[in-house]
């Protein structure tokens, strides 16, 4: 592991992630309504240069959240790449022309400071092994059937309602899509092209466009002020607990440790939180 480009990639991905998701959501709210959940969704926003653009920039944060996931484990990645809206709300700022208030700038400070907070007593990783299929059964039966019941939930409300559903089925979809993604850089690791014998890179493709789709759904039906909270903090949890029941991974081991680091959790979440209230968000 090379932890030093794991922290430097993940800072980088969640960068791309942060502007890319910005541009994606502003081309996502011209499209028709009644695209949602469909196919055909993407196949209008593929059309827009702008949806292309972020597209790019999303494309180039998840090949640089695989590198990340293959120098360094999921509990010291995924808080890093959860900080995209730390950078989103800058570029909408400079977009616009104004200038960050307080409180946006106080939920910059809350995420970055919390994240640093819960990485600083992260124990020394463990070199693990490549899990089975067997390992990942309860995973996908578990993200399968909350997403099964979610996304046709959301498609029978509107407003706030449909765009925080189909954000949680993202964020569970991506947590998923995350965790595949170091298994699959594991074993491109250990195994060489032989990886491609594996089941994993091809379910990359299968989550990648559930999880694609569900997004832009999320950023048709509503303001980044709900769907980016929700995907920041959900994702990233979701992945860490992956991490710990499927890769083996830990959290901080003594007690004081670990309050540290349920304390600095609990501060990146007040800043999402506070970022979540921003206006220049709301818009």
């Amino acid at each position: 592991m090379n932890l030093a480009v794991a922290v430097a990639a993940a800072l980088l991905s969640a960068l791309s992630f942060g502007v890319g998701s910005v541009l994606q959501q502003q081309a996502a709210r011209e499209a028709p309504a009644s695209d949602s959940l469909r196919l055909r969704l993407l196949l209008e926003l593929a059309r827009r240069p702008k949806w292309l653009t972020g597209m790019g920039l999303v494309v180039a944060s998840y090949a640089l959240l695989g590198l990340a996931l293959a120098a360094g484990p999921l509990v010291l990645v995924q808080p890093l790449a959860a900080t995209d809206l730390v950078f989103a709300l800058p570029f909408l700022a400079w977009r616009r022309g104004i200038s960050l208030t307080r409180p946006e700038a106080a939920g910059i400070v809350c995420t970055a400071g919390g994240v640093a907070m819960f990485l600083t007593v992260l124990p020394p990783p463990a070199h693990g092994t490549v899990p089975d299929v067997a390992d990942w059964v309860p995973v996908l039966a578990a993200v399968g059937g909350a997403v099964a019941l979610l996304a046709p939930a959301g498609l029978r409300r509107r407003g706030s309602t449909r765009t925080a559903l189909f954000a949680v089925c993202a964020a569970l979809l991506f947590a998923l899509l995350d965790s595949l993604t170091k298994s699959t850089a594991d074993r491109f690791q250990t195994q060489g092209a032989g990886a491609f014998l594996a089941w994993e890179p091809y379910s990359l493709i299968v989550i990648g466009v559930l999880g694609l789709t569900m997004s832009q759904s999320a950023y048709q039906a509503g303001s980044l002020a709900i769907s980016l909270p929700i995907i920041d903090t959900l994702e990233p949890v979701g992945a860490v607990l992956i991490g710990i029941a499927v890769f083996g991974e830990r959290l901080a081991q003594s007690p004081p440790a670990l309050a540290v680091q349920m304390l600095g959790a609990a501060v990146a979440v007040t800043g999402i939180l506070l970022l979540d209230r921003s206006p220049l968000a709301r818009a």
